[in-house]
């Protein structure tokens, strides 16, 4: 896990969802592929998604229940976890996440 990204765009508008609960900002890299950067707050949530992904956890820790699967899973800064695409997965989120998604 890298400390910084260089030679990058950032989209300035924030992706805001759940009335707040996660905020991000997507940020483009040099090849252009897309990453999103941000922080999902304490909180119950699902999040569905297309592309898969790698959730990099910089700081935080919550549980994850990957679609289709009965068990949680704990996750706290420094670790990640992937996500297949046109899935979903349920997070409950312990300590304020500070997380990096890698799309793709």
């Amino acid at each position: 896990m890298s400390e910084q990204f260089d030679n990058v765009s950032v989209i300035k508008k924030a992706n805001v969802y759940f009335d707040g609960k996660c905020v991000s900002h997507t940020v483009v890299m040099a090849d252009g592929s897309k990453k999103s950067v941000g922080v999902i707050f304490p909180s119950n949530l699902v999040f569905n998604t297309g592309a898969p992904e790698i959730m990099e956890l910089n700081a935080g820790k919550c549980r994850i229940r990957l679609q289709g699967e009965d068990d949680w899973k704990e996750y706290e800064g420094g670790q990640q976890f992937s996500v297949p695409g046109n899935s979903s997965f349920d997070i409950v989120t312990l300590e304020m996440l500070d997380y990096v998604c890698h799309f793709g």
